[in-house]
């Protein structure tokens, strides 16, 4: 166990832990909207960040994005692949509603039939971008890691002085990035008279529905909001890591997962806690063991908050109006 390690360097492994929890808590916005809503575990939701990145990278593709271009066609570039990984991660959580789960309301199926669809989902959008999207298009799909051009070069931006933290470009973006992305849909949620519609559904649907609240248009649209904010996890996370892969959603899924849970599942501001929770926790563990305890600690930690908190650390469900 090197303590030494994380206790001389614990400026910079905090910042790095917040760096990763940021992308952890914007993805397990997704999961916990849909379940303050629905109560539903939308497993699907890691390969909608998934096609995300994807989207990242056909943006950069179409219009021939690669390293060391101008500042405005980087900031062009970027702002393209944020707005494509949206639209594409948003649009698939849509048609996921749309063509699984809906079908499933309008029978009044059990809820395991519910859970079972949701993976299955997450299976068929692996398999279309590992194996069959591979036979009609070629590369880059197929089961292989892909690399996306590293358009936003790394660059120190300042160094606080008396830490051993150098402030870069990149991390600044992540987190500012999600913190920006967190406040305002916590805003919408909160203050708007659709977000109105959300908590009124996600407190009493039926009574919601008796006051003239469309239950379906609500249900579309928080899909639609958690897949947007999975859109900007992927263009952040390519920022981050320059990489994709049909299957990279899996693990990413499973930390959004357990950061929504460990926060307070069906919290929006437990999501963004347990993220960033998750994310330091996440690196401490690589630094005084090994990069490959990283997964586990993020379970254990989950197993060892649920079994002194139940409902997760903040525990206030979507429904609840807040101040």
């Amino acid at each position: 166990m090197d303590f030494d390690a994380l206790i001389s360097g614990l400026d910079r492994h905090t910042l790095d832990g917040i760096t990763r929890g940021s992308i952890y808590a914007l993805v397990a916005l997704g999961y916990t909207m849909v379940y303050g809503v629905m109560k539903l575990i939308n497993f699907a939701h890691s390969e909608v960040f998934m096609v995300g990145t994807w989207a990242v990278l056909g943006v950069y593709t179409v219009i021939g994005a690669t390293a060391g271009m101008g500042t405005g066609m980087v900031i062009a570039a970027t702002l393209l692949a944020l707005v494509g990984a949206m639209l594409a991660s948003a649009g698939t959580a849509l048609a996921v509603e749309r063509i699984a789960y809906r079908p499933l309301r309008k029978k009044g199926a059990p809820p395991l039939i519910f859970l079972i669809t949701g993976i299955g989902c997450s299976m068929v959008l692996v398999e279309l971008f590992g194996q069959v999207f591979r036979v009609f298009f070629g590369p880059p799909f197929g089961r292989v890691t892909v690399n996306i051009p590293s358009v936003l070069a790394t660059k120190e931006l300042f160094t606080i002085p008396g830490l051993d933290l150098t402030i870069t470009n990149t991390r600044v973006i992540i987190i500012v990035g999600a913190v920006v992305m967190m406040l305002a849909l916590d805003t919408f949620v909160n203050k708007s008279r659709l977000g109105r519609g959300v908590r009124a559904v996600a407190q009493d649907p039926d009574t919601a529905s008796l006051m003239g609240v469309n239950q379906n248009r609500v249900i579309m649209l928080v899909f639609i909001l958690g897949g947007a904010m999975a859109g900007v996890a992927a263009l952040l996370y390519t920022i981050q890591y320059d990489i994709t892969k049909f299957d990279i959603g899996f693990i990413i899924g499973l930390k959004a997962f357990t950061a929504a849970v460990l926060g307070g599942i069906g919290n929006l501001r437990g999501a963004l806690v347990g993220g960033l929770l998750l994310g330091i926790a996440e690196v401490y563990a690589s630094t005084i063991w090994s990069s490959e305890w990283a997964n586990v600690t993020a379970f254990v930690v989950l197993v060892v908050v649920l079994m002194f908190r139940p409902t997760g650390l903040l525990g206030e469900s979507l429904g609840k109006a807040r101040a």
